[in-house]
């Protein structure tokens, strides 16, 4: 018996037209035969999931640093959060979940150790030679830094993948992207699918954020009886289920507030859809942002948004781990700047120039706990 395999028309025939659509990609960097019985959208997932640099993402800070406990958040579970959201609204707006999950899996790939510390740390160390940007970075790790394939360099992602890592840019870095940098350049947008990855993005890290500030004690619950969209979900939640009582409770609202604001921006964004029309990815690109919140419920997403970073992000024992993390980051690009040697080979340049972006290159790969160690190794005498 001969089993027909799907075309990939067939696969996504349920697309919508302002969908992308993997036969229409505007293609890699490097020519490759089409992959069978999978689209060009699969085939990026696959390569992402596969990669180094998201196995790394199980040790890389979201909030809490790795060694601060086994059930926070990472940026792994976080880029996982974030693409099981973004496949939900996806589904409902008939665009393609391949292209959004691959998206939501590659979006922190290029984020340093330390979370948002790291990444402030690395940056101003390279200041005076082009400042760093984790979105910048993930490009770079999935055009050049992976070292897979035998034909090219990185992953060789289809160019919507790749538009829809890199969330922004300067005009500056844009003019050096070509193509993929124009629409910084003209002003437009990217696509459905790179659009809702961005906002699943906000809506997995405020809501999960709050999760594990709980789960840390550094924020309770009576602080958030102030934010509108936690005390709404958390009544309700009391009414249906009076007896139940810590963590439930939490988990409970948690999923509650997260469900409101994707069902809301279900809605919204297909009223924008029939608000606009676009018939082809073209026309979304032309058109004004399309995947929103409306406006009452973005405003009390952003009050929670503003809650977090006071209460959290500002908390100190959060801004004690920052500054030792500061100080890591620092520290080891201080030292590999004052003699390279210390780099491993693959990091070392004669060229003085293209030093200092090799050394950020390694610092922002490593993870967590790996540049603990290799800031002890540097610095501290092991009397052992």
């Amino acid at each position: 018996m001969v089993v027909a395999v799907p075309t990939i028309a067939a696969l996504e025939a349920h697309l919508a037209p302002y969908a992308a659509h993997s036969l229409q990609s505007r293609g890699r960097r490097h020519a490759e035969p089409p992959p069978s019985a999978r689209t060009e959208f699969q085939r990026d997932r696959d390569r992402i999931v596969h990669s180094t640099a998201f196995r790394r993402l199980e040790y890389k800070t979201q909030v809490f640093v790795n060694h601060e406990g086994d059930l926070f958040r990472t940026r792994l579970t976080h880029s996982l959060e974030v693409a099981q959201i973004a496949r939900s609204v996806a589904r409902n707006l008939r665009v393609n979940e391949d292209l959004v999950e691959a998206i939501s899996l590659a979006h922190d790939l290029g984020h340093t150790p330390f979370g948002h510390a790291g990444q402030d740390a690395l940056n101003e160390c390279m200041r005076d030679h082009g400042g760093f940007e984790h979105n910048l970075q993930s490009l770079a790790v999935v055009d050049d830094l992976e070292e897979h394939y035998g034909g090219f360099n990185g992953l060789n992602l289809c160019f919507e993948t790749r538009e829809g890592i890199l969330k922004h840019c300067s005009r500056d870095n844009a003019r050096r992207l070509g193509e993929l940098g124009e629409r910084f350049l003209r002003g437009q947008q990217p696509s459905i699918e790179a659009q809702i990855a961005n906002v699943a993005d906000e809506i997995a890290y405020n809501n999960h954020d709050v999760d594990d500030g709980l789960r840390s004690g550094l924020i309770t619950i009576e602080q958030l009886a102030a934010v509108e969209l936690w005390q709404t979900h958390y009544e309700a939640a009391r009414h249906e289920h009076p007896q139940i009582e810590g963590r439930r409770i939490v988990h409970e609202t948690v999923r509650r507030i997260i469900n409101t604001l994707i069902v809301d921006l279900i809605a919204e964004t297909t009223r924008n859809l029939i608000r606009y029309a676009p018939s082809s990815l073209d026309e979304v690109r032309a058109a004004p942002p399309i995947v929103a919140h409306s406006q009452a419920v973005a405003e009390q997403a952003q009050a929670l948004k503003r809650f977090l970073f006071r209460s959290l992000y500002r908390h100190y024992r959060v801004m004690r781990m920052a500054n030792k993390a500061r100080r890591v980051v620092i520290g080891l690009f201080d030292a590999f700047t004052d003699d390279p040697r210390l780099l491993p080979p693959a990091y070392q340049s004669g060229d003085a120039g293209l030093q200092p972006r090799l050394i950020a290159h390694y610092i922002a790969g490593m993870t967590d706990r790996y540049a603990l160690k290799e800031y002890q190794r540097l610095f501290v005498i092991d009397d052992n």
